[in-house]
């Protein structure tokens, strides 16, 4: 825990602190934050408040006074109800406006671990809660220089395996082997396997009207497949098998023959523009030192499918926030799912993936987007078209 830059920033904020709880781990940005292990099961509730000046401090059960052990500061313990009510009086003290892992409206799902019973309690004690959104993007969501370089040669194996997966594809269609969905999925994850990698669940691999389907999981059996003729879309993430390691996301498409059909032509130029709409503001943008918001990226994107009249076929927003976890706690690039208005900082990451979604089939192009002090770059490779497999 940086206690030193934790205050720092509340001080900026204009908190008088930030509230930490958490009861049977059910916040895992609190123990990411605090830089606290739990020593065992934990059952009871527990507080720590960080105030903006001075010494944090934390209330503690009997049953388990040990918890918070490893932060400094002294710990309230408490057994009955009433004296956790007391406890808590007086570990805000004074204070009259703190943070916590809430979010109004639900806006931003990745931070709301508190329950609304427990920030009704705290406000009842005449406290302010605001949400903890922003600070949790500083001190979670962006990066080390160690992370980016783990980022950047996940990078360059994930673009490998997606090259050898389009000719595993390839080499079956020209053949007339049979290769359905699953196969080349499993075939990506014994090569993740093999060079280091791993990733939180397989990758998705969708044949014509399967790309249709956002999150589509292909099943073992009645798979379909993948013949000449066919469009093809690869989305692939993973991350080095090493700590702290974060991970890098794409998606490509491919059509497994000479001359792809120029509805999906055209569709997938759709996207790439709608895509480059979106790296450029925030490029621009960031080396002009003005500030960005995710929701003004999305607005950008989806701005452009419109323009394209495809805008009935845009089912979700541009792009999450990237980290140790796929979907990571930063600014995601939303004015379609959420309002995200929190603003787009140096040393975090996240993805530009406009999609469409037609009766028939569906295109979607994803790249990285990591951004700099005065700018921003794509971590990797950049589709322009069709990869064509014949």
């Amino acid at each position: 825990m940086n206690l030193e830059c934790i205050q720092r920033e509340l001080q900026k904020a204009g908190l008088d602190g930030w509230l930490f709880f958490d009861h049977h781990e059910r916040d895992p940005l609190a123990y990411r934050v605090l830089g606290l292990k739990p020593p065992g099961h934990v059952s009871r509730r527990w507080y720590y408040f960080i105030p903006c000046q001075g010494e944090p401090r934390g209330l503690v059960h009997q049953v388990e006074p040990h918890v918070l052990d490893p932060l400094p500061g002294a710990k309230i313990p408490y057994a009955r109800w009433q004296e956790q009510e007391a406890g808590l009086r007086r570990l805000l003290q004074d204070a009259r406006r703190v943070a916590m892992q809430y979010s109004p409206r639900c806006a931003v799902p990745y931070v709301a671990n508190v329950d609304a019973g427990t920030v009704e309690w705290i406000r009842s004690l005449g406290v302010d809660v605001v949400s903890s959104a922003e600070l949790i993007q500083i001190f979670e969501a962006t990066w080390t220089p160690a992370q980016l370089e783990m980022h950047l040669e996940a990078g360059r194996r994930v673009d490998r395996i997606r090259h050898e997966a389009f000719e595993h594809i390839q080499q079956a269609t020209r053949d007339g082997r049979p290769l359905d969905e699953y196969g080349v999925q499993q075939f990506v994850m014994r090569r993740f396997l093999d060079c280091g990698l791993v990733t939180n669940w397989p990758p998705i691999v969708g044949a014509n009207i399967n790309a249709a389907d956002s999150h589509y999981s292909p099943p073992e059996l009645g798979s379909a497949s993948i013949r000449r003729g066919d469009l093809v879309l690869l989305d692939l993430w993973a991350k080095l098998n090493e700590p702290d390691a974060v991970y890098y996301d794409i998606t490509w498409m491919a059509y497994c023959g000479e001359e792809v059909p120029a509805p999906m032509r055209e569709a997938f130029a759709v996207v790439v523009g709608a895509r480059d709409a979106g790296i450029k503001l925030v490029r621009e943008t960031m080396a002009a030192g003005r500030k960005l918001r995710g929701f003004e990226v999305d607005d950008a994107v989806a701005g452009h499918i419109q323009t394209c009249g495809y805008g009935p076929n845009i089912r979700h927003r541009t792009g999450h926030s990237i980290g140790r976890d796929v979907h990571g706690v930063g600014a995601n690039m939303d004015n379609m799912e959420t309002h995200d208005e929190r603003p787009v900082i140096p040393w975090t990451c996240f993805s530009v993936e406009p999609a469409l979604y037609l009766p028939t089939f569906g295109v979607r192009t994803e790249v990285n987007v990591f951004v700099e002090e005065r700018g921003a770059r794509v971590t990797g490779e950049m589709q322009t078209e069709f990869v064509r497999l014949y």
